[in-house]
């Protein structure tokens, strides 16, 4: 198993700009939001996942104000895909008083590779965030666990009722990571903890990564740091990887919830004297529904239920039409402007835009 070098001594111990381990203090994160969605599909097909309405708001606007509610002046964007979609909806340089910082990878570096390719605009700590993860944990108790532990990266974990659809994380009683185990098929007796996507890092963890290939945190960088200085933060709260349908309902739910609402209507919309409309259910702006039923589903802006329809647990998109008398359910997702003929029938399908 390959090891990083050891950690390098600070040269600047001592300034008073530095906290008590000599290191600079952190205000930078860098989401990766270069990932096609491909879970999220067809939705994702025409616009980049970070930017897909949650409770009628940008999904990735949740995570910068997270991070601006910790102290985080800067977010560093790592893009790839559909990226001109995202300056679009955030803007070029600021959203909300957080300045922003885009940069491009050519090709697919992976979730380290990625972070080596934006280097150049790092500082010496910054955090590392998963462009897919809506959380309200305490991201300032993770930042002090790394610096009480003088680490040189800090993994966030999340515990899990049942482990096997991820990877379970190891630490011993100090918090030091231990080991990583692979889809374990049962949960230890201390619990089941998993990485959630949510890293405190140091500079120097990059300086032996290669700068022209993939390279992954899960597989390759946090393996070979064990035991030279990788800790862990349990932390406590809600958790939602929002890149399937499933989990993507969950957390509109979860933020209606939180909010005190039951249903969320956007502007303009239109909805029939006779329409069943919730619970837990959002309408984007100008959606129209006519005599039919929406529960716990989410329409985008201007979409359309016809009579007699049925939309239950699932997801349709912009523009999209949902035809007289049909019936979807199961998590069911329909793409921006497609139309679901009349009578139709889906349970848990994926419906593209016909073109032509």
């Amino acid at each position: 198993m390959r090891r990083w070098p050891a950690p390098r001594a600070s040269s600047t111990k001592g300034s008073d700009a530095l906290d008590r381990s000599g290191r600079p203090p952190v205000v930078q994160a860098l989401i990766l939001v270069g990932g096609e969605g491909t879970r999220l599909r067809p939705l994702t097909t025409t616009v980049p996942k970070p930017v897909l309405p949650l409770a009628n708001r940008p999904f990735i606007t949740y995570m910068i104000e997270w991070l601006a509610a910790h102290g985080f002046e800067e977010v560093v964007l790592s893009c790839m895909f559909l990226s001109a979609g995202i300056k679009r909806v955030l803007g070029e340089h600021e959203w909300n008083g957080t300045r922003l910082h885009y940069v491009e990878e050519p090709e697919p570096r992976g979730t380290a590779g990625a972070v080596k390719f934006a280097e150049a605009v790092l500082g010496e700590r910054f955090a590392v965030l998963n462009g897919d993860i809506l959380t309200d944990f305490d991201l300032s108790a993770l930042l002090r666990t790394h610096e009480e532990a003088d680490a040189r990266a800090t993994i966030t974990l999340i515990e899990v009722d049942d482990p096997s659809a991820y990877g379970l994380v190891l630490t011993d009683a100090d918090g030091r990571v231990t080991d990583f185990i692979e889809k374990p098929d049962r949960s230890p007796a201390e619990g089941a903890f998993i990485n959630a996507g949510a890293y405190m890092l140091e500079r120097e963890v990059l300086d032996g990564l290669p700068g022209d290939r993939a390279v992954s945190f899960e597989r390759d960088v946090f393996p070979a740091l064990v035991g030279t200085g990788l800790h862990a933060y349990k932390a406590n709260g809600h958790w939602f990887d929002i890149g399937t349908p499933e989990r993507y309902l969950e957390a509109t739910r979860y933020l209606l919830e939180r909010s005190g609402e039951s249903i969320r209507v956007g502007e303009g919309c239109e909805i029939a004297p006779g329409a069943r409309i919730g619970p837990m259910t959002v309408l984007g702006d100008g959606c129209r529904v006519e005599e039919a039923v929406v529960e716990r589903a989410v329409l985008f802006d201007q979409a359309t239920v016809e009579q007699g329809a049925v939309v239950r647990d699932s997801i349709v998109g912009r523009g999209a039409t949902i035809g007289t008398g049909s019936r979807l359910e199961h998590e069911t997702v329909v793409a921006d402007r497609a139309v679901v003929a009349g009578g139709s029938v889906l349970s848990g399908a994926r419906v593209e835009r016909r073109r032509g």
